[in-house]
């Protein structure tokens, strides 16, 4: 057989003894003709008859190696998904259901490809998602690192809760409006098009088997989509943490955070990733491959809305120097975390990594990752030296995230030096987005509106601007390295502006969505007045007024 494809036949297992015997058999009889015959003692009709016997045992050798070989060849050609070149052998072999163990072995051989496959993509998202989760420690030193030390434990308790809080609205709510069904007869598109309704509080992702033990199938199972997407989730909720960083109350900032996890953010999943109104868009669909759109413009208009509605912090000025970031080290290192993560938010989105085209692809989408982020934070490094002719560190950081920002969306339809353009377009909207968002007079003390959400439409429309198919004639999308094609396999052609349109058209839709919930909970929370901290427990610090211990750092002891 060929190297690789196993053969259970036992004819070939079987003949080696026999050619054992044989040879054996053959040697001892050419002892006796040429050393016998010189001594008369052996009659010659009784070599002849030995010779005729040794004949017939050699003639039906062959026919046995004949059709083990046959059985042989067939079978490799079904492990290879290859149909039979010639009739089955018969006789011996029928006796001996060479075609069941062939069947059984092709069956076995497809189970165990499909259990090792269902193997490696677990292994691989819960690694992934891991990562994404990593993200949150660079958050909450980014977040801390910007804000005033005053009230440096009261951002990490923010953080804390956001992940907790989401954690829980993301398994009784979350998921099901997300990722539950119903779905078209077709199995592809949501019912509805618009919210799932299954899966609440884990509901259904285990089922018993006749004997009362759970029953796992092949593949992936619903655990693992679960927790990937949960990374992900609990990550668009926590961009709002740092704009409304220093003075929202936390029991306020939990109660945004559960509605932002458990409906808010999963009915935009539900419209794009769960095939939802939006992939039937002229058909074409919405194109975000790790969430420009979905995850960071969701938390990044989060954020602008509730760094308005707030207000800007007591004495608030940006050239003030008490207001810029009072610990530059950890901003640095929550950058550095939220970087590495990023490679299992963007890498992690082939959902899978079984054969040589996820592999390609998940390496194409690192490499683009690496190369957007570095492009933006040089580019507004540069920007902030030529006008103030010294290094701001802090810019430079968030220049890298908005690199990163914009490469998520196309990272997985875009050439490198795409990605290069993208990173720098997204470093130069940074710094515009920052300037107005100051001249508006809102407070966002670590930028979040602008690096998610500035980054992120601008994401949206670069995944569909720069993907690699021929020019606006091809369009790649969601199909990779190859060109999203008609029902004959041939490439369409004339959608690439129709993708841009999708795509433009559903930052817009995100946009108000999300605009318009955040603002009626955060008016509604303003009204009852559990909004905002009370100016003088703001004055003094969340850490001394709300804490204890009572200091982030204590440099006495």
């Amino acid at each position: 057989s060929k190297p690789g494809i196993p053969c259970n036949c036992p004819l070939a297992v079987n003949t080696w003894p026999m050619l054992g015997t044989l040879f054996l058999s053959f040697a001892a009889l050419l002892a006796q003709v040429s050393f016998g015959a010189s001594e008369g003692d052996v009659a010659t009709v009784s070599h002849s008859a030995e010779v005729a016997q040794l004949r017939l045992e050699i003639a039906q050798l062959r026919q046995l190696l004949d059709a083990t070989a046959t059985a042989s060849h067939a079978l490799e050609r079904r492990l290879l998904g290859e149909p039979p070149k010639s009739p089955m052998p018969s006789g011996a072999l029928t006796k001996l259901s060479v075609d069941n163990v062939m069947q059984s072995t092709n069956d076995q051989f497809q189970e165990d490809y499909k259990d090792l496959k269902g193997a490696m993509d677990s292994l691989w998202l819960i690694l992934c998602g891991a990562m994404v989760m990593f993200m949150h420690p660079g958050f909450a030193m980014l977040e801390t690192g910007c804000s005033r030390a005053k009230n440096a434990q009261s951002v990490l308790f923010k953080n804390l809760l956001n992940v907790t809080v989401a954690s829980l609205a993301w398994y009784i709510f979350g998921f099901a409006f997300a990722y539950g069904g119903p779905f078209e007869d077709n199995g592809t598109y949501l019912y509805n098009g618009f919210i799932g309704a299954k899966g609440f509080a884990g509901h259904a992702f285990l089922k018993e088997d006749d004997t009362g033990n759970m029953a796992i199938d092949k593949g992936t199972s619903t655990m693992l989509t679960w927790f990937f997407q949960w990374a992900f989730c609990s990550a668009a909720a926590t961009i709002v943490s740092g704009a409304v960083a220093q003075r929202v109350k936390s029991p306020a900032y939990a109660i945004y955070a559960f509605i932002m996890a458990g409906f808010i953010y999963p009915v935009v999943v539900a419209w794009t990733w769960n095939n939802g109104w939006i992939m039937k868009v002229a058909d074409v669909g919405y194109m975000d491959f790790a969430g420009s759109g979905v995850v960071h413009l969701t938390g990044g208009i989060g954020a602008l809305t509730g760094a308005f509605i707030l207000g800007p912090r007591i004495n608030w000025h940006p050239d003030d120097p008490a207001f810029h970031p009072h610990n530059v080290p950890l901003v640095v290192l929550g950058t550095f975390i939220l970087w590495f993560g990023w490679y299992g938010f963007n890498c992690g989105s082939t959902l899978g990594l079984h054969d040589a085209g996820t592999g390609a692809l998940a390496a194409q989408v690192a490499m683009n990752t690496t190369v957007a982020a570095s492009t933006g934070g040089i580019v507004v490094f540069a920007i902030r030296y030529a006008k103030l002719r010294k290094y701001d560190v802090p810019a430079m950081c968030n220049g890298i995230l908005g690199g990163l920002v914009s490469i998520t969306a196309g990272c997985g339809n875009v050439e490198t030096g795409s990605a290069l353009t993208i990173g720098f377009l997204g470093g130069i909207i940074y710094m515009g987005s920052s300037m107005l968002v100051e001249k508006a007079g809102i407070d966002d003390p670590v930028d979040a509106s602008s690096v998610h959400g500035a980054c992120g439409i601008w994401g949206l429309v670069a995944a569909a601007l720069f993907d690699w198919g021929n020019g606006f004639d091809h369009f790649h999308g969601w199909d990779g390295f190859t060109c999203m094609k008609n029902d004959d396999g041939s490439c369409r052609t004339g959608i690439g502006g129709t993708a841009l349109g999708v795509n433009i058209a559903m930052a817009l839709v995100i946009m108000t969505w999300v605009g318009f919930l955040s603002t009626l909970i955060f008016l509604a929370l303003q009204f009852t007045g559990l909004l905002r901290v009370e100016p003088a427990k703001e004055k003094k610090g969340a850490d001394e007024t709300s804490h204890s211990p009572s200091k982030a750092y204590n440099f006495s002891s």
